[in-house]
């Protein structure tokens, strides 16, 4: 393999490298103020500190959670964990449950 060839294969495998590392990860992007998507009044609000508030008809709980470099997302309100793969972007978050139902946030 010419020398020229494999410095262009090293140099590409490093700003690959580079470029997704400086990318957004997930548990930078979840931070925030987030109001879902269906038919019912639905709103999570998920803070830096691992702490997260889940606001349903009107009724506000208080709880903590986790997300795993895999985008599973474990979370505790009232004493009730729950777990499901989380799909994040800077505007939209999808949260699936184990039995695939999704519901859908924007936010806000």
């Amino acid at each position: 393999m010419p020398l020229r060839i494999a410095i262009g294969i090293c140099v590409s495998i490093l700003l690959s490298s580079l470029l997704s590392s400086c990318g957004s990860s997930a548990q930078s992007l979840i931070v925030g103020k987030w109001e879902a998507d269906a038919a019912i009044k639905m709103s999570a609000e998920f803070r830096g500190d691992g702490t997260a508030r889940l606001n349903m008809l009107g009724h506000t709980m208080q709880g903590t959670y986790k997300l795993s470099p895999e985008s599973e997302l474990e979370w505790t309100m009232n004493g009730i964990t729950t777990k499901g793969k989380v799909h994040v972007t800077a505007t939209e978050l999808e949260v699936t449950d184990g039995e695939n139902r999704t519901i859908k946030y924007k936010r806000r």
